[in-house]
């Protein structure tokens, strides 16, 4: 089939599914988006390809699409219809549980009633997020339980801090109870399904690891909740992911190959954020006494199974431990007066390298760790290697080589972490070098734990962008990036530079407008203050006060989002008895709970105030009566502070750039505009849009900051 009638199957799919579901109104804007996707995944060459052919075509769009566009049908129909027929798969990608959840439980059931061919689906979550069968077992005793205590606080060193009794058994009863309600059927084994999910502390030490799993040698395997999912993931024709699976796993054959199948990335707004996070590296250079246990392990493991290379580890794992330790000292050497001057600041204290240059003095110790931490890693996979075959050869010792696999592989990242970061750290402009170098960020930080005092170093890709072309779009052929907030003050530009997309000859963009009438629908209030926000207690203290004057006359839902957790304090102190009654902070109880609370008192007729913060800001649908005012205490920019921005800026800076204009605010328009987003969730409702920044009308870039947001009218409000 050509590409022209490939691309006009897509839309037929499409018209045929709108025109048949009762009651629904057809969106000018969302068969335009259906249609753009329909053009973009017909025209992508799939597959393997030749040595000797030109390079296979690569199609890929950038949509845009307004709240109530409906983007979800406009993509899956048209993506789902082209992938039955090039005999492909289609691989969805969100940034939240909430839109997988959606697509998983909703939309995805409802088009598999209306379209013609059948197709199955599937929801990829990571291995973490299911119970290790094995581990459960010797932690809650029912299995063998060598060295079981051991892994209880896997990520906490013992040295660090004494555990009481009641503790050890508390976490051992937690694990019992897991292990009973798997054992009678009432629990899956999936983290997400448990009633409670547990704290990261309680899961990690019984959560799946690819570092420490034997697959199908697993004497468990059989009952295996992961690989059972992995099954029905083999068989779907739409597996539906997030943002970071798709990215760690790149490589790693979990998902659909990226140059073989069509990539929908939704909440595509979120992906070079999660692109920073996924590729940034953290060491640890003073809780070093898992170097030992990890030693002690594979050499038990590595002289049983007779294995050469096992005469290695221990010159590597004690160079290791004493250079990490001689980098802990010069570290607090060179940065120790300004880390220890932090010592009242809110989180850990940080201290990052100017233009990504560290002490010449760091960089020998760094090289040895590296040498070192890479000759270890090469014991342990010859170690691993012989294990499996071991497992293989006898299956009637299984469980006890698993477990052995498992003591062996629970370690095996943390020195993984070790090579990696250090890699990033050694990576240095050379001397005199006038060229576009682009450096990595790197820090380090010192926070105490109990009476310890713990020294780490870190380091993050500068440009999500570059990160990106490398490691995704290089095996990507056919995709669509889409969100309700991809411009910026109008324009694609910026998040292109950040996806890694600008300057792609295959990219196409399409900006689909939402059908919402704003202008009649909701009216944006930019209330002025007399302090600059950026006087941050007088601007707070009268900014709490105009908050207060409006809340008081919400009669139905209202959300008001806080750009700090001491901000959202101080408005919940200042508020009155009587009022205090109506507001439900995000702090005080979890986000179901909250939520559930709000729907019911407003369906009440009671008057429901929401306190948020970033997490709320955008994912939150509150149609109707839920939101009929929303309340923006401040312009959302990114905390000053962060580590990677200031050293982006930094970049920018020494190449005559200004990151203001360039990086902070189309960074803080896109919030912005999520955050506004919140206001307006269908054709009929109305709103009352609030901002008490006075930056918005009083300056340049807050001028570029409205003409990015939705049409309301604009009522400027002058200080009280």
């Amino acid at each position: 089939m050509s590409q022209q009638k490939w691309a006009q199957l897509g839309l037929e799919s499409f018209d045929d599914v709108v025109a048949s579901i009762p009651g629904f109104r057809g969106r000018e804007g969302q068969r335009r988006m259906a249609a753009q996707v329909a053009t973009t995944f017909s025209t992508a060459q799939l597959g393997k390809v030749d040595d000797d052919a030109p390079e296979p075509e690569r199609s890929i769009a950038v949509i845009q699409a307004g709240t109530g566009v409906g983007k979800s049908l406009a993509y899956s129909i048209p993506a789902i219809t082209l992938a039955l027929a090039r005999g492909t798969r289609v691989l969805i990608s969100t940034a939240t549980v909430a839109l997988q959840e959606q697509l998983v439980n909703k939309d995805l059931p409802a088009l598999a009633a209306q379209l013609e061919q059948p197709f199955k689906f599937a929801l990829a979550k990571g291995r973490g997020r299911f119970v290790c069968k094995l581990k459960l077992e010797r932690l809650a005793g029912t299995g063998e339980s060598h060295d079981a205590a051991d892994d209880l606080f896997a990520e906490e060193e013992a040295a660090t801090r004494a555990r009481p009794a009641q503790e050890l058994e508390a976490r051992m009863q937690f694990y019992a109870s897991m292990a009973d309600a798997m054992a009678t059927g009432v629990w899956d084994g999936d983290r997400d399904s448990l009633a409670t999910p547990p704290e990261p502390e309680a899961w990690s030490p019984v959560a799946a690891e690819s570092s420490s799993c034997t697959g199908k040698h697993c004497p468990a395997f059989d009952g295996c909740t992961y690989y059972e999912r992995r099954k029905s993931m083999v068989a779907a024709q739409v597996i539906v992911a997030n943002h970071d699976l798709l990215l760690s796993s790149l490589g790693a054959r979990l998902l659909p190959d990226l140059d073989n199948c069509l990539l929908v990335l939704d909440e595509a707004h979120h992906l070079p954020a999660t692109a920073l996070s996924q590729f940034a590296c953290a060491l640890d250079l003073s809780r070093l006494g898992w170097i030992d246990k990890l030693a002690s392990r594979a050499l038990r493991v590595g002289t049983m199974l007779e294995v050469e290379e096992v005469a290695d580890v221990p010159t590597h794992s004690s160079q290791l431990r004493q250079t990490l330790q001689d980098l802990a000292r010069l570290v607090m050497d060179f940065y120790g007066d300004e880390l220890k001057s932090q010592k009242d600041s809110w989180g850990p204290a940080r201290v990052r390298a100017t233009r990504g240059i560290l002490p010449e003095a760091l960089l020998e110790p760094l090289a040895q760790a590296s040498h070192h931490a890479s000759g270890f890693l090469d014991a342990l996979r010859a170690i691993s290697k012989a294990l499996r075959v071991e497992i293989r050869d006898k299956p009637e010792e299984s469980r006890r080589l698993s477990t052995m696999y498992a003591q062996v592989g629970a370690l095996a990242p943390r020195l993984e972490s070790v090579y990696d970061t250090a890699q990033l750290l050694l990576q240095q402009p050379a001397e005199n070098d006038d060229s576009q170098y682009v450096p990595n960020a790197k820090w380090f930080t010192l926070e105490t734990d109990g009476e310890f005092i713990v020294v780490k170093a870190h380091a993050s890709p500068l440009l999500p962008g570059a990160t990106l072309r490398r490691h995704l779009w290089s095996q990507v052929r056919g995709a669509v990036l889409t969100s309700a907030t991809l411009t910026s003050c109008g324009q694609f530009d910026f998040f292109l530079r950040e996806s890694g997309l600008h300057g792609d000859a295959a990219v196409t963009t399409l900006e689909v407008p939402s059908p919402f009438d704003y202008a009649s629908q909701g009216i944006f209030v930019a209330a002025q203050t007399h302090a600059d926000p950026r006087q941050a207690s007088a601007f707070t203290s009268e900014m709490v006060e105009a908050l207060l004057h409006d809340l008081a006359r919400v009669e139905s839902g209202a959300l008001v989002l806080f750009t700090s957790r001491e901000q959202m304090r101080q408005a919940v102190d200042a508020l009155s008895t009587a009022m205090r009654a109506n507001v439900l902070v995000q702090t005080a109880m979890p986000r179901a709970q909250l939520l559930a609370l709000h729907r019911e008192r407003v369906a009440d007729g009671q008057p429901s105030i929401i306190f948020g913060m970033q997490s709320f800001g955008e994912g939150l649908d509150l149609p109707g009566a839920l939101c009929e005012s929303l309340f923006i205490t401040k312009l959302p920019f990114a905390p000053p502070d962060d580590p990677v921005g200031e050293a982006r800026a930094e970049w920018l800076r020494s190449a005559g750039r200004d990151p203001f204009s360039e990086l902070v605010v189309p960074a803080t328009a896109i919030r912005l505009a999520q955050w506004v987003g919140r206001a307006i969730r269908t054709e009929e409702d109305r709103a009352f849009v609030y901002c008490y920044d006075k930056r918005l009308v009083h300056t340049s870039y807050g001028q570029r900051l409205l003409n990015g947001l939705p049409p309301f009218a604009l009522e400027k409000r002058p200080p009280r």
